[in-house]
């Protein structure tokens, strides 16, 4: 079951995630696993890290810091857990940094995010775990002025739109209040187990 939550910032998008994946968790013998993509390179992001580690620390998640692997961190992880990944959208930003290091090349730094992003799709795809994916809704906004910014909203868009694709439900969450966009038969089964 893979359920994308899509939000803008401080929309309340990892707080309805976790409490709707701990809602499905709580009646099984499954492990909650919390994938986190955040780097704490600045103090501002280091407060952001603590204040989601605050947020859930009494609900015993087993957590996972994967900042660029994530296709590799899901083959790591058994098809019998829940799996909560926080966020898509830090990800793909680290994977836009790494391949500035790299590459100066606007072509080449796109063939770098699409490679990560479809090789991300098919382990997502072939998963068989319950996966809560969190990403930020960056659609809604201006066109950036600046070329890497560009770069970023087109593939952070196209990644949304391709796990939307696949999904079985998709939530937008905006002021705390979440909106179903997308839902299955699949989403369905979970709410009666």
């Amino acid at each position: 079951m893979l359920h994308l939550v899509l939000g803008g910032a401080r929309s309340g998008k990892s707080s309805f995630s976790e409490k709707w994946l701990l809602e499905q968790f709580k009646s099984t013998q499954k492990n909650a696993i919390y994938v986190a993509t955040a780097q704490a390179l600045d103090k501002e992001m280091q407060l952001r890290i603590q204040h989601h580690q605050q947020q859930r620390e009494e609900n015993n998640w087993r957590l996972i810091e994967c900042p660029l692997l994530l296709s590799e961190c899901l083959s790591d992880i058994g098809g019998n857990e829940f799996i909560l990944i926080d966020c898509l959208t830090l990800w793909l930003t680290n994977q836009l940094m790494a391949a500035m290091k790299n590459e100066q090349d606007e072509s080449n730094i796109s063939a770098h995010l699409n490679s990560e992003i479809k090789a991300l799709i098919s382990a997502l795809s072939e998963h068989p775990a319950t996966i809560v994916l969190v990403a930020n809704e960056v659609g809604l906004g201006v066109v950036p002025m600046g070329k890497e910014t560009r770069i970023f909203v087109d593939h952070a868009g196209w990644l949304n739109q391709q796990i939307a694709k696949i999904a079985d439900q998709v939530t937008l969450v905006t002021s705390g209040l979440p909106l179903t966009l997308k839902s299955s038969d699949k989403t369905e089964e979970m709410k009666r187990v």
